[in-house]
């Protein structure tokens, strides 16, 4: 059922309108959707409980959502109402469909409230819809007494109050405080204004940085291979395995190779450092982790 071709007030007349059902009439209606899929008795239940959701989305207009979209949702949990009671359970439907009209009317508000998503808990739900109350009724019990609460009182007073932790209540102050801001919006009226993405520093490395990183690594690699020429061919071609290489060798494949023990290549990798380490000594200290 929807309601995108009607206006507010259309909308609030024709519920005005509608029949009021007894409870036997309903049960009846309840029965015929129940068990046979009766689509007429499903638009007669709804259309009588239409007032019902009407009035529980009109409770939802301070959160700024359209009334149009709130009596939408509203009918949908109504709906889903209707789909899901059980007329056995011998509760009157009105009292069964508060609760799907209100659930779904929430579930809109808090999806539009914010691009960022504002809580998915029961406890997050609680706090988004009772916090403001419950933040005003505390400061006037308060003030009854002649005490005025600092911010952190009343963010513990309220999450004790909700029964939710106190962090939860510092995260739904923040997303209550105002609507979403386009950082595409401009900071004044003036044409020429910069936008706030343009006050927003980046966070990737500047054009300077850049510069200086790559003349440094060009700097090191000339030591790094001035270092290595001052090795005879065997100490190079350890250093090289040991060092240079993606996956480094390890010193008894090294052995296996040049003919020599374990304990013999680790030496000669001891000794090929020492010389490279006299060599780097004097041009920066930049390069013994290198080495170590």
């Amino acid at each position: 059922m929807a309601f995108d071709g009607y206006d507010t007030g259309s909308l609030s007349r024709q519920a005005m309108k509608a029949e009021l059902l007894d409870a036997e009439t309903e049960l009846k209606l309840a029965y015929a959707w129940r068990d046979q899929r009766d689509e007429a008795a499903l638009h007669r239940l709804i259309t009588a409980y239409m007032r019902l959701a009407i009035s529980m989305a009109a409770k939802f207009k301070r959160y700024g959502a359209p009334m149009n979209d709130l009596i939408q949702e509203a009918s949908l949990g109504l709906m889903k109402a209707a789909d899901k009671f059980d007329p056995d359970r011998g509760v009157r439907f009105s009292t069964y469909a508060v609760w799907w009209i209100k659930a779904s009317i929430q579930d809109y508000v808090m999806r539009n409230w914010s691009m960022v998503r504002t809580g998915s808990t029961s406890s997050q739900k609680s706090l988004f819809f009772n916090m403001r109350r419950v933040q005003a009724r505390l400061e006037r019990e308060a003030s009854a007494r002649g005490e005025t609460l600092d911010r952190h009182q009343l963010r513990q007073m309220i999450a004790t109050e909700v029964g939710v932790p106190l962090h939860d209540v510092e995260m739904m102050e923040g997303r209550l405080s105002g609507s979403d801001f386009s950082l595409n919006a401009t900071q004044s009226t003036d044409e020429d204004g910069r936008e706030w993405i343009d006050t927003i520093e980046d966070e990737g490395n500047q054009a300077a940085d850049l510069v200086e990183d790559t003349r440094d690594r060009a700097q090191l690699r000339d030591w790094l291979v001035s270092a290595l020429s001052d090795l005879n061919e065997r100490e190079r071609f350890i250093v090289r395995e040991r060092k240079l290489r993606e996956e480094p060798r390890t010193l008894e494949s090294l052995g296996n190779e040049l003919g020599l023990s374990k304990e013999r290549v680790r030496q000669l990798e001891a000794a090929a450092f020492g010389k490279m380490r006299k060599s780097l000594e004097a041009y920066s200290q930049e390069v013994h982790h290198f080495l170590s």
